[in-house]
């Protein structure tokens, strides 16, 4: 980077407090952050030419530890709850001191000019300061980047600021423990202390972006993939992890928007991000051949390990964490979208993997249907999978995205049922998890006949279908539909025991009434009209 540049980075720096650090790392390229992980101990190439890193204490998101400054700008605004957790103002300033103050007795330091948004409209400059270069690398993948004719003229909107080796004092700094991450309206500031976790930055700015968006700017905000098909028609993908978000939006038929932030304006859908950050557990090239090949040079992949006495990566192997990631530029995936913006969607599906095989595989919702599923945002954890655990255990998120959201979730389901309905919207819900009976006795639906339903819907295939009304959940349910034998349309006719099936039906349905409580006086009569009936 240029001298003036340069130049103009530590002045900024001292503005912030940041004196005394020798070296200032402005705006490094990939090639230059990889160099500098590895010169410092932190990191090794894998045989393909990543970067595989540890991010040590934290192999992912603390949302205990995720605070909000209470001030004027947001005691009103903010929907305090289990994942907005409040922080008095001067708890920020203790905390920002001893950033600064640690940051400050560092030889050398890793800052960035990115921007978040791709359309140009609702831009979000963002300066990232960073401890570490392997989290630079990360906010380089990950978020947009300026030309060098942008960078100019670059002036950040909000402040990342990271020192992953620095441990708070509880008492001190008015935390729950040693690391935190706290946002600021107020001072447009990010603080992240005691974690090296590389998606603390990623969803602070998911985080503040689904505060300003859908109040300052009329887009809705959405933890979702986006695909576009050949003729311009968009589809948008919401589910929670293990629903197969990813994998139904990586579609070769189709171009990636993004997949996984994206706004929903008056004319387009866009992305917020510039990268991908994938799970790799269990990562195989037959199933995911695009985020496979997109582990190269310039990649970073986070707690994973290789097998003995190579440099091959063990995708298996869940050892430190089985939140094991990788980040990488979306350019790195062949059919992505450039710029990632698209036209208006046509299709919204709702992915949930039902391990109690309950829900049908596909099914098409009304506008107030819709909002409740999205309110809910529900999905079902399999026996195994935790200590405890012997049987289908719910798991319910609103709007699929709860610990990124700063409103109340009624705010984010009205924009979408009022844009829904300007745009004729389809929206459909996908269970891809069981049929045939719960975990256990049942199996999980095959994904062809996913994949079959998708593009039945997306080509306007059941349009003309006759449909049924689920006699609990209320969803209608498509008789007949190409590629899927009728027979596994309707979940209830693949149970051997229907009795059975009509109790868990309304096991669950009562678990989503029971969640749906806290969300009642925040919601229109017409969204708590979709609930499920179990008289």
């Amino acid at each position: 980077m240029s001298v003036p540049a340069l130049a103009f980075s530590k002045k900024a720096l001292i503005r912030l407090g940041l004196t005394t650090s020798e070296i200032i790392h402005y705006q490094l390229s990939p090639e230059e952050l990889v160099q500098d992980t590895i010169r410092i101990g932190e990191g090794v190439l894998n045989d393909t030419g990543a970067l595989v890193i540890k991010t040590g204490e934290f192999t992912g998101r603390s949302p205990k530890d995720k605070f909000i400054v209470k001030d004027e700008m947001t005691e009103k605004t903010i929907h305090w709850n289990d994942f907005n957790i409040a922080i008095e103002p001067r708890y920020f300033d203790i905390i920002y001191k001893e950033i600064v103050n640690y940051l400050n007795q560092l030889p050398e330091l890793w800052v960035r000019e990115c921007y978040a948004c791709a359309d140009p409209r609702y831009r979000l400059n963002i300066r990232v300061i960073n401890e570490k270069p392997w989290n630079n690398l990360f906010a380089y993948n990950m978020f947009l980047r300026p030309t060098e004719e942008e960078l100019e003229k670059f002036e950040p909107e909000w402040h990342v600021i990271s020192a992953p080796g620095l441990k708070l004092n509880p008492q001190k700094c008015g935390t729950r423990q040693h690391n935190a991450a706290v946002v600021s309206f107020k001072h447009k500031t990010i603080l992240i202390a005691g974690s090296g976790y590389t998606g603390e930055t990623k969803k602070g700015i998911f985080t503040i972006l689904n505060y300003i968006l859908p109040q300052e700017k009329n887009v809705l905000s959405m933890h979702c993939s986006a695909n576009m098909g050949k003729d311009g028609d968009t589809a948008i993908f919401f589910g929670l992890s293990g629903t197969g978000k990813t994998t139904l939006s990586a579609d070769p038929n189709r171009k990636l928007i993004g997949d996984d932030e994206h706004g929903w304006t008056g004319d387009n859908i866009f992305n917020f991000e510039g990268g991908c950050y994938a799970k790799t557990i269990g990562l195989t090239e037959e199933k995911e051949p695009e985020i496979y090949n997109a582990i190269r040079p310039g990649a970073l992949a986070e707690n994973v390990t290789f097998f003995p006495g190579t440099n091959t990566i063990n995708f298996e192997d869940g050892s430190i964490t089985e939140n094991t990631r990788v980040s990488y530029p979306l350019d790195y995936i062949s059919n992505s979208l450039e710029p990632s913006v698209g036209k208006l969607p046509k299709n919204i599906f709702f992915l949930t993997c039902d391990a109690f095989g309950v829900l049908p595989p596909i099914s098409k919702l009304t506008p107030g249907q819709a909002m409740y599923q999205f309110i809910s945002g529900y999905t079902a954890k399999v026996a195994g999978t935790e200590a405890g655990v012997t049987e289908p255990k719910p798991t319910f998120s609103a709007c699929f995205g709860a610990p990124f959201l700063p409103l109340h979730p009624g705010k984010y389901a009205q924009m979408l049922g009022d844009k829904m309905r300007e745009n004729k919207v389809n929206v459909w819900m996908i269970n891809t998890g069981w049929t045939g009976g719960p975990y256990g006795v049942g199996k999980r639906m095959k994904l062809k006949f996913t994949r079959a339903m998708i593009t039945a819907a997306l080509e306007g295939k059941l349009h003309n279908i006759e449909f049924d009304f689920h006699p609990v959940f209320g969803m209608a349910v498509p008789k007949e539909c190409p590629g899927v034998p009728s027979q596994v349309l309707d979940p209830r006719n693949t149970w051997a025991d229907k009795n059975d099936y009509d109790e868990k039906a309304k096991y669950l349905a009562g678990l989503f009434i029971k969640n749906f409580e806290k969300y009642k006086d925040g919601v229109s009569a017409e969204v708590i009209g979709a609930a499920p009936d179990i008289s």
